[in-house]
């Protein structure tokens, strides 16, 4: 029998923690935000080093794109598993190319989806609606059941929603139509990895079946 823990329980107690983190000050909101975040990446299908390693490369990436951007461009960088999205727009196609070779160049990175657009920086009305949608969508992922919320990562960008983590193609399939299903996403787009369902992986931080 599938192990599975009681995800959603644990979601709304980490989402109600952060609430209270925001009310409070000092080292009293650095702990609740902390217990938070050793909740979520307890529950991470990525085994530690590989998140912390993720959080390296998304500093390193950030770094390199302002350096390289400066106020011609907006890029967006998200590292899942050594793979990184660049999303955001950026001046010219040259910029655009150039933003991949920064990218591939950091240590340990296995490959780079390049999904900038050449477009002027997209506007401060355009990134809330686009972090709003993100949300949406990770709240309708948690409602959800039968996949593991935490194992998908959710980056918007002008309606557009990526999709990224470790899943079977079954959790895939169905974190996409929730997506879908979210009002304001133009487009949804699958970079997943996909484990089998006997993966014990696939059994990590899996929700109650009802």
């Amino acid at each position: 029998m599938m192990k599975t823990r009681p995800l959603a329980g644990l979601l709304s107690k980490i989402v109600l923690g952060t609430a209270l983190a925001a009310s409070l000050s000092g080292c009293v909101a650095m702990a609740v935000g902390g217990v938070a975040t050793a909740a979520l990446s307890a529950n991470d299908r990525r085994t530690l080093g590989m998140q912390t390693e993720d959080k390296s490369i998304n500093v390193k990436a950030e770094i390199k794109m302002q350096q390289l951007t400066g106020e011609n461009g907006h890029i967006n960088v998200t590292s899942y598993n050594r793979k990184v999205l660049l999303t955001g727009e950026v001046r010219d196609e040259a910029m655009k190319q150039a933003a991949e070779r920064e990218v591939r160049a950091i240590d340990n990175v296995v490959s780079v989806i390049n999904e900038l657009e050449i477009a002027g920086p997209s506007s401060y009305t355009s990134r809330s609606s686009d972090a709003l949608i993100t949300t949406k969508v990770k709240a309708s992922l948690v409602d959800k059941k039968t996949i593991s919320a935490t194992s998908v990562k959710v980056t918007t960008e002008r309606g557009v929603v990526y999709l990224q983590g470790l899943v079977t193609p079954r959790e895939g399939n169905v974190a996409a139509d929730v997506a879908k299903g979210v009002s304001g996403v133009t487009r949804v787009v699958k970079i997943f990895e996909y484990i089998a369902e006997e993966d014990p992986r696939a059994n990590q931080a899996a929700p109650a079946q009802s």
